[in-house]
């Protein structure tokens, strides 16, 4: 296979949906970071494309709250440059008329430039029911036909397995998989996309990363926060397909999968698949699930008072879950999922608990806990046993620290889809959804989500709003293999002769 073509110069990047929400608060910010830092050439053309009527300098307006300037005045000419390098379009998504224009104002700059191998790449930013009327005239009207194209494409990939071949089936006339790129903007985070450099590159680590050294794993996402509002949407979501089909599936395929044979995308995203088909069913007698009630206090609100949601909704908005990987390295092993909303904090979380020392004198210490934090504050720790300082001959539970905001105060570490961006633009395929991969993990999560979504489903246990989720969480967890060592929480860490 040839090594992919990079746009560099005089590529034309269009924003479809270019009005909305995430082109406002992702799309154009991550542009203009990777602007701002060397990463975007000058010569690059912008153009935002959506049905409502602006013009450029409203567009611009809308976007510039949004755009992180990290050296202050220095920033506000990076700015400046970078708007004009930027047009936007209105038009409708399913008639020809707005793509005509886009076509004509692409061919005038691309002739402008002298360009005979055009380089375009469309980002659709995009509902769900607009997604393949885009797709079908960027197709007919736009495609570069002498040149290359690429098509970044948003989540939701479908809503069950159905709807996702039916939408991959409609999108193989048009585009052929090396031009797709389906973002999980998850696989760009800093942490996520350090998971393979921390697992098969320290002999240590590696060394024991199975089942003879593992006793469980959790992938913990905690919002403090409800839907605010957005019920109606979430409420034919629910937690499940919002972050746990696609976000924590794609951490778990990285923590689990063998090493690849390189750092090509295609041998990288092979491990992958071949963990996703390894994965034993999910079990519907294994499953918490919850929906959360008013705070405590009362002056946080249901999930049902927000009037967006139907008056008996069912809908999941807490739920853990366990994963048993068949395979040797794994067999035995609980990976423990669990996600919610309106929680005590919020984090995303990686937790890998070694087996405690089975016998002898040390055998009732605290397991060791590899802890990986996503966010906020990105971190590595280890959590270790070591003698307390001074003449007692007692232990503690203390830490290996890489907190990256103190390690790595003076490096600029990019945001999740400004990686992401980059990459499609360097047409690497390594942290983004193959098409098999998509659909093997639809075929995991579809019998779940029918079974919670149908009549014969138990209702979710109610969870006070701020509390840590429902009533029965930890007997879960140790149910499923997770070691509280007698204790609901560990004494950590010591760092003076008076903590406690």
């Amino acid at each position: 296979m040839s090594a992919p073509v990079s746009f560099e110069k005089n590529t034309i990047i269009v924003i479809f949906g270019a009005s909305g929400d995430l082109a406002k608060k992702k799309t154009f910010p991550a542009l203009f970071g990777l602007f701002r830092e060397g990463y975007l050439d000058p010569s690059t053309k912008i153009v935002g494309y959506a049905r409502s009527k602006l013009t450029k300098e409203e567009l611009h307006a809308k976007i510039e709250p949004h755009l992180k300037k990290p050296h202050g005045e220095k920033d506000d000419q990076k700015v400046k440059d970078f708007f004009n390098m930027t047009n936007y379009i209105s038009g409708q998504y399913d008639t020809d008329e707005g793509y005509l224009q886009l076509n004509d104002e692409i061919e005038t700059f691309e002739k402008s430039r002298n360009i005979s191998k055009p380089h375009r790449l469309f980002y659709l930013a995009l509902p769900p029911s607009v997604f393949l009327p885009v797709a079908q005239q960027l197709k007919k009207l736009v495609y570069a036909t002498d040149g290359i194209t690429r098509v970044i494409v948003e989540k939701p990939f479908g809503h069950d397995l159905q709807s996702a071949r039916k939408l991959q089936a409609d999108l193989a006339p048009l585009f052929k998989e090396e031009e797709i790129f389906r973002i999980d903007h998850y696989l760009g985070k800093e942490l996520v996309k350090n998971l393979i450099p921390l697992r098969f590159g320290n002999k240590f680590l590696n060394s024991s990363w199975n089942k003879n050294s593992i006793q469980n794993i959790q992938i913990s996402f905690k919002e403090p926060f409800g839907t605010e509002g957005r019920g109606g949407y979430f409420d034919s979501i629910g937690i499940v397909r919002d972050v746990m089909q696609n976000h924590l599936l794609q951490i778990l395929t990285l923590l689990t999968m063998d090493r690849p044979i390189s750092f090509n995308a295609e041998d990288i995203r092979d491990e992958k698949v071949k963990v996703l088909k390894s994965l034993a069913p999910i079990s519907n007698d294994n499953i918490l699930i919850g929906q959360y009630d008013k705070s405590i206090d009362g002056t946080k609100p249901s999930y049902l008072d927000d009037e967006t949601v139907k008056p008996d909704s069912k809908c999941v908005t807490f739920a853990a879950l366990t994963f048993h990987i068949n395979n040797d390295r794994w067999d035995g092993v609980p990976i423990i999922m669990r996600a919610g909303k309106a929680l005590d904090s919020g984090k995303v979380e990686i937790r890998v608990q070694y087996k405690n020392i089975p016998t002898g004198m040390f055998n009732t210490m605290p397991n060791n806990e590899l802890v990986i934090r996503v966010q906020p504050n990105p971190a590595v720790y280890l959590k270790f046993n070591a003698k307390t300082p001074g003449l007692s001959d007692t232990t503690s539970v203390t830490d290996l620290d890489l907190t990256y905001e103190n390690r790595y105060s003076d490096f600029w570490i990019p945001e999740a889809y400004e990686v992401l961006i980059r990459d499609a633009l360097l047409g690497d395929h390594s942290n983004f959804v193959r098409d098999d991969e998509l659909d093997i993990s639809w075929k995991l999560f579809t019998p779940l989500l029918n079974y919670i979504e149908s009549s014969e489903a138990p209702a979710p246990s109610l969870y006070p709003y701020g509390s840590r989720g429902p009533e029965g969480l930890s007997e879960y967890l140790k149910k499923n293999g997770f070691d509280y060592n007698g204790t609901e929480t560990y004494s950590w860490p010591i760092t003076s002769p008076n903590s406690t």
